[in-house]
């Protein structure tokens, strides 16, 4: 009996072949059905196809209809057997859940990825790396491991021939050893738990250095001689500690670089998007990174480094539901983010397409992947070409783009992957305050993007001095979030097109997307998209229409606990744009000022930090004045994600 093939569900089958696929082998005439004794299936179907099924998943079989792959043929076999066996309860059942992929061997994980795969997945262990296991339940009866380069779900208990990968068969098999790594450390660690985060391999600390010696370095240059300081011809340094950032396999840390030679070559060329603070945040990130993994019980390596992260991963066909779209300008350049909701690994992934020159009534319009930018930011993509980056943006590849399609999306939010979805907002503020903190998180793009069910938006207001619009909504427990939009001249119509929807004028509102965070307390979105009358709307590419008055919110000006921290945060960043070397007298009597101004306020330990600063600074210790920076820095940058 092959239980494999009784134990494939119509989803089963759908994830390793397509749902289309299936439905057509659906409605073949049924094969004539024979067994040989080792278990391979025959399938002869009327007027000459033959299909045959060997023992070890769908990827083995062969079918003389000359198809490349698996084809209807093949998946015909499938269903023909189980009608055939549909009475009997060979397939697996309530002992479904007591499987795990964790009981695997390492023999039987060789004989199906090759020693070659084997071999990558152990340095990828020695390494280390963080995963997210989910076991099986009724609902749900594939266990499952989200990696930082793929989700593996094992679709019948105790056979890897019928694993699936959302990467493209062959190019990232290694991530199935990893899965069933993963599964073992929780089974020690957390026996029972339904789904647990954990860390593989990599004992942490144990690596001499960080390997970011040389970026470190960079950063030192720029923050003793400036933004303002520096020439076109440090780009050669730069490329060259991208370079070996590269080939170390630091993602995060590469990231990081690439977007300080962003800022350098903005302030360059006067671009409007150079901020000293951004400037900052990136010399004090690859600091706090270096710290995480050097300094005793130091943080796993590869959450920190990102060296579990493949450049890029090709994804099988993937049906990704868009969740909205953000428009930013930077000059006359206008840069459209869609978010794209890829349930399969239960992550978003960022498409990003940038235009000069037309005006923002014609953006709307522009093409991307065959269709307009706005039916791909209201609507469900489905494509063979998509290929993942590290950071989680996505592109097209070139060459394929007819393999693309796009079709209406009517807001059905509520079915994507549970760990996207929010229907309770206490759980999510939860969520949010158990982040790790920011300069030493993984560098991924929509990391925060969350779908958020609404039950009811309690008020409105708008703010006149910063053109901001604020809508307390509630879910269906009472708890609270403010969705909160401020008005840009890229997306002129972003506020009409926003509070239309919020007094219910486009129809029942259910769900808001955007990014989530949390201010003062309380749990804040960032919309860019709605999902409201049996539709997705996208605020940004609304044109601007007008609209009844709002009541006007009063004057909400930073706390003075807020206020000051940007301020001192601001009078730090100086530092990196004219540089530690350029500053001018009067700047260590402003640090004294911002120092006495933390202590009075209680926040002492950032006033020591930036004391320090200013002390190291007096005594001209060149050694120590870089340290102190980074360590004042740091410390406010943590305090204002917290407040």
């Amino acid at each position: 009996m092959r239980t494999d093939l009784l134990g494939l569900t119509t989803d089963a089958l759908a994830a390793l072949t397509n749902r289309g696929l299936v439905k057509r082998a659906g409605k073949e005439a049924a094969p004539e059905l024979r067994t040989d004794a080792d278990g391979t299936v025959h399938g002869d179907f009327a007027g000459g196809p033959s299909a045959s099924l060997p023992v070890g998943g769908l990827d083995v079989a062969r079918c003389t209809c000359g198809a490349a792959g698996v084809c209807r043929h093949v998946v015909g076999v499938v269903l023909a057997y189980q009608r055939r066996h549909a009475e009997t309860d060979a397939g697996p059942s309530a002992e479904v859940g007591e499987w795990s992929p964790g009981q695997v061997s390492d023999d039987e994980l060789t004989a199906r990825i090759g020693a070659r795969l084997m071999t990558a997945a152990r340095r990828t262990e020695e390494a280390g790396y963080t995963a997210r296991v989910r076991r099986a339940t009724p609902t749900d009866p594939a266990p499952q491991v989200e990696l930082a380069t793929a989700t593996v779900r094992f679709l019948i208990p105790g056979d890897l021939g019928f694993v699936h990968t959302d990467a493209v068969a062959g190019s990232r098999d290694d991530v199935i050893a990893l899965a069933v790594w993963a599964f073992r450390v929780a089974d020690e660690l957390h026996p029972g738990v339904r789904e647990v985060r954990v860390d593989v391999g990599g004992e942490a600390g144990t690596a001499t250095g960080s390997g970011l010696e040389r970026a470190l370095g960079l950063a030192g240059t720029v923050l003793r001689e400036g933004a303002a300081h520096l020439g076109q011809g440090f780009d050669v340094t730069i490329a060259e500690v991208q370079r070996q950032l590269d080939a170390a396999g630091s993602r995060w840390p590469l990231l990081a670089v690439g977007d300080l030679a962003e800022q350098l070559a903005a302030y360059r060329e006067r671009g409007a998007h150079y901020r000293p603070e951004q400037l900052a945040s990136h010399l004090a990130e690859l600091h706090a990174r270096h710290r995480a993994v050097t300094r005793p019980g130091a943080t796993l390596r590869s959450s920190v480094l990102g060296t579990a992260e493949a450049a890029e991963t090709p994804l099988r066909r993937a049906r990704l539901d868009s969740l909205g779209c953000r428009i930013r300008g930077l000059g006359d350049r206008r840069i459209a983010e869609i978010y794209l909701a890829h349930s399969d690994s239960a992550m978003v992934l960022v498409l990003r397409r940038e235009w000069d020159g037309d005006g923002d009534d014609a953006l709307a319009r522009r093409r991307v992947a065959g269709s307009t930018l706005a039916a791909l930011a209201t609507g469900n993509l489905v494509t063979e070409s998509a290929v993942r980056s590290a950071s989680r943006t996505v592109r097209l590849a070139t060459g394929r783009i007819s393999r693309t399609t796009v079709s209406a999306s009517r807001g059905e939010w509520g079915e994507l992957s549970p760990s996207l979805v929010v229907t309770d907002l206490a759980a999510l503020g939860r969520e949010l305050d158990a982040l790790t903190l920011r300069p030493i998180r993984p560098r991924v793009e929509a990391e925060l993007v969350r779908v958020v069910a609404v039950s009811e938006v309690v008020s409105m207001t708008y703010a006149a001095g910063d053109q901001r619009l604020d809508a307390l909504v509630a879910d269906q427990a009472g708890n609270f979030a403010t969705v909160t939009a401020t008005h840009t001249a890229a997306a002129p119509g972003r506020l009409d097109a926003l509070a239309a929807v919020l007094a219910g004028e486009e129809g029942e509102l259910r769900f808001v997307s955007g990014v989530v965070g949390r201010t003062a307390g309380g749990v804040v979105i960032d919309p860019i998209g709605l999902a409201a009358g049996g539709r997705v709307v996208v605020p940004d590419l609304r044109p601007p229409v007008g609209g009844g008055p709002l009541a006007v919110a009063e004057d909400d000006r930073h706390d003075p606990l807020t206020a000051v921290l940007i301020d001192t945060r601001a009078l730090l960043a100086e530092a990196a744009h004219h540089g530690l070397s350029h500053l001018p007298p009067t700047y260590d009597a402003r640090l004294g000022t911002a120092a006495r101004r933390l202590t009075t306020l209680g926040l002492h330990r950032i006033a020591q930090a930036v004391t320090a600063f200013a002390s190291s600074r007096s005594k001209d210790l060149d050694s120590a004045v870089e340290q102190t920076w980074i360590d004042a820095y740091l410390r406010l940058e943590v305090a204002l994600d917290l407040t």
